[in-house]
């Protein structure tokens, strides 16, 4: 098996993905990665939705939240198209609407506000006590090592992002993972980012997506693929709450207040390792249960 990019030039390689086409003010052109999965990554889509929007908005306001939804699954093969309508742009906020298309029809559509900056009451929750650090927890290469036959997806495609999972992650055999009502994934971008904070938003919007609905399997103690669940995300949402580097670590705290009728809840809290409150997510997943 061909071994995956990783590091800077998995980094380099996200770039060029964010990095779109401009074809006129507000419609852009984007591709997927040429080693992925048969559908777009839910992330990369909702990363590239933001590239579009942001290009489109003074950049001294900084994107603060977005809410999207996934309506179809992308082809990888093919460019998606990025078209921007300005909703609004007033004296402190500017929003924006954004729909990802291929063959003339949507698959993603996304709203997003854009914020000037302001001083105001600043306060948040604590993170979790004693979860171990991000050195202290395995690789996901030394993870990968244990499960080579479940390994699927991770072991081939690029990783531009570092996952160290703080217990065990959803793709290991059914038995193997016991329940845990969280699931706290350490993440940071493999390499250096410039330092746009819109490129930063955009790449922990991609991560935010890698991780978040296998909270909902988590409190089952459930995993993906045979034996288990198969799931696909239906809408995505996050807020932005102070400066961050998405190249630095991070602790993704995740867990899942409900699900039911075949739709998982998930929540995320994101945290830097000084312990800071940087971003929330909450997504709502299709969950499937499959034979063995």
């Amino acid at each position: 098996m061909t071994e995956p990019v990783v590091g800077q030039a998995a980094v380099d390689q996200l770039l060029e993905v964010l990095d779109l086409k401009e074809l006129d003010p507000f419609r852009f052109r984007g591709v997927s990665p040429r080693v992925g999965p048969q559908r777009v990554f839910g992330g990369q889509v909702a990363g590239q939705a933001l590239v579009a929007a942001g290009r489109t908005v003074d950049p001294t306001r900084l994107v603060h939240s977005l809410h999207g939804y996934f309506v179809r699954p992308g082809d990888p093969t093919e460019p998606i198209e990025y078209h921007v309508e300005n909703i609004r742009d007033g004296r402190s906020f500017s929003v924006r609407r954004s729909v990802a298309l291929q063959g003339g029809r949507t698959i993603f559509f996304m709203s997003a506000s854009f914020h000037r900056q302001e001083e105001g009451l600043d306060h948040h929750a604590p993170a979790p006590p004693g979860v171990p650090g991000p050195d202290e927890v395995p690789t996901m290469a030394e993870r990968l090592a244990r499960y080579p036959d479940r390994a699927g997806i991770w072991a081939s495609i690029p990783r531009p992002i570092d996952v160290r999972y703080v217990g065990e992650p959803g793709w290991v055999p059914p038995g193997d993972r016991p329940a845990d009502p969280y699931q706290r994934v350490w993440m940071r971008i493999d390499g250096r980012l410039p330092d746009d904070p819109l490129l930063h938003a955009c790449a922990l919007t991609y991560a935010s997506d890698l991780t978040l609905l296998d909270s909902v399997l988590s409190v089952h103690g459930e995993v993906w693929g045979p034996g288990g669940v198969v799931g696909a995300s239906l809408d995505h949402a996050l807020w932005l709450h102070r400066p961050f580097r998405a190249d630095e670590w991070f602790l993704y705290d995740c867990w899942s207040p409900s699900a039911s009728g075949a739709r998982g809840l998930a929540t995320g809290r994101m945290f830097t390792e000084d312990g800071r409150h940087v971003a929330t997510a909450v997504q709502e997943g299709l969950l499937r249960r499959v034979g063995a």
